[in-house]
C-alpha cells in the first residue's frame, strides 16, 4: 500500500515513526516526512516557519508544495494528514476535488473548537476519518462526522511514570522551545534564571542543530548539562521550565513538575489572542480543566515570563499535588494513539 503523508512537524513525525510499526513493512510513504522514513519530496528542515507573520512571507512556497502533493497523490492509494492545519486543511480540498474517491485520513485533528469552530463541519464534510487524540474532541463534531478518539500518541513514546518525587530540587530542565525564534526569546530569561536558582541545570536541545546553531542559540553551555534525550532527562529531572508545545504535555504524562513560559512575536500573540479562545495554553491544562475542572501546571505568558514571576512561581509550587493530577491525566488519555491509527489506515 502507497500513502501520502503530510507531516511537516518534528512532533509528528515522532508519531508517524511510531505509526509505521505497526503498518509494517508493506505500506510505503510518499510526501513530507522525515528521511528516515523513507523518501520525502523534500527537507523538513526548509518548511521550519515561527508564527503568522513567518508563515504569510513563504505562502508562495507552500501553495507549489501542495500543488506538488495533489499531482503526487495519483500514486497513493490513501493519504494521511497530521497536524499543521494552515496547510494540511487547504491541501484536504485540493486532494478531495480532484480525488473525490481517495481516502484522507486525519491525525491529530486541527484545533478547531478552541479558536476555528467554522472548520468543524468543513473537516466532517472534507475529511473520511477522523483519528482524535484528544478526548473531548468528538463531542465538538456533528453526529454524521466519522470521528473516533484513537488514544494519544505520547503514550506510545513514553513508558517511565513517575510515582513519587525527590524531596529536595536538585536537578531541573529548561526546554526553551524547538525552533530558533522561541529559543532567542526565552534564553536570556532562562539563563538568569539559572543564576538565581542556583541548581543543577540541564537544556535540552532538540537533535537536529548543528553545533554551530546550538553556539548560536544556547551560548556557553560549559555551565550547564545538554541533553537530546527529552523523556529521559524528565524523567530523571525534578522540575523543569518549558515552552509551550507538545514538550509541556509530555512532561505532564511523565509527572515532572513544571511550569510554562512562552514568549511569541508581538504581533503574533496580538492576533493569536483574538483568535483563540481557551483559559489556557498548555495542553494539560486544557485537558483536566475540561475533564475535572482543574489546573494541572503554572502558566506565564508575554511580558509576565520574568525571571522574578518564574522564580516566584517556581517556590509557591505544589508539586505532590501536580503528581497526583498527572496520574488523574493518564488515565484520562487511556493509552497509546499507533495501533488504533493503523487499524483505521487499513481497514
Amino acid at each position: 500500500m502507497k500513502i501520502l503523508v503530510s507531516a511537516l512537524e518534528h512532533s509528528a513525525n515522532v508519531h508517524l515513526t511510531s505509526l509505521k510499526k505497526e503498518l509494517g513493512d508493506d505500506v510505503e510513504f510518499l510526501g513530507i516526512f522525515d528521511k528516515k522514513l523513507g523518501e520525502p519530496m523534500i527537507d523538513l528542515q526548509s518548511l521550519a516557519i515561527m508564527g503568522i507573520i513567518d508563515a504569510l512571507k513563504k505562502l508562495r512556497f507552500f501553495f507549489k508544495l501542495a500543488d506538488d502533493m495533489v499531482a503526487l497523490a495519483k500514486e497513493a492509494d490513501k493519504v494521511l494528514l497530521i497536524d499543521s492545519s494552515g496547510f494540511n486543511l487547504p491541501l484536504a480540498k485540493k486532494l478531495k476535488k480532484k480525488y473525490p474517491n481517495k481516502e484522507i485520513i486525519y491525525y491529530i485533528l486541527p484545533q478547531a473548537w478552541a479558536w476555528k469552530k467554522k472548520r468543524i463541519p468543513v473537516l466532517a464534510q472534507t475529511i473520511d476519518k477522523l483519528a482524535s487524540i484528544l478526548p473531548f474532541e468528538p463531542s465538538y463534531y456533528p453526529s454524521n462526522a466519522n470521528i473516533e478518539y484513537v488514544g494519544h500518541p505520547l503514550l506510545d513514546q513514553i513508558t517511565e511514570f513517575k510515582t513519587q518525587l525527590n524531596e529536595e530540587i536538585k536537578d531541573v530542565v529548561f526546554m526553551p522551545g524547538s525552533r530558533k525564534s522561541e529559543i532567542k526569546r526565552l534564553m536570556p530569561i532562562f539563563t538568569e534564571l539559572i543564576k538565581e536558582l542556583e541548581l543543577n541545570a540541564t537544556f535540552i536541545i532538540p537533535k537536529h542543530f548543528s553545533k554551530e546553531e546550538i553556539v548560536e542559540l544556547y551560548g556557553n553551555t560549559d555551565n550547564y548539562n545538554i541533553s537530546y534525550d527529552a523523556h529521559k532527562s524528565l524523567y530523571e529531572a525534578d522540575f523543569a521550565f518549558i515552552c509551550s508545545g507538545t514538550a509541556t504535555l509530555e512532561a505532564a504524562l511523565i509527572g515532572t513538575p513544571f511550569i510554562l513560559a512562552y514568549k511569541a512575536k508581538a504581533l503574533d500573540y496580538f492576533i493569536g489572542s483574538r483568535l483563540v479562545k481557551i483559559e489556557f495554553v498548555g495542553l494539560g491544562n486544557i485537558m483536566l480543566k475540561k475533564h475535572k475542572g482543574i489546573q494541572l501546571h503554572p502558566e506565564y505568558l508575554q511580558d509576565d515570563v520574568t525571571v522574578t514571576n518564574l522564580v516566584d512561581g517556581f517556590k509557591k509550587y505544589e508539586r505532590e499535588k501536580f503528581l497526583e493530577n498527572s496520574q488523574i491525566l493518564r488515565e484520562y488519555l487511556v493509552s497509546g494513539s499507533s495501533a488504533r491509527v493503523a487499524k483505521l489506515i487499513k481497514s
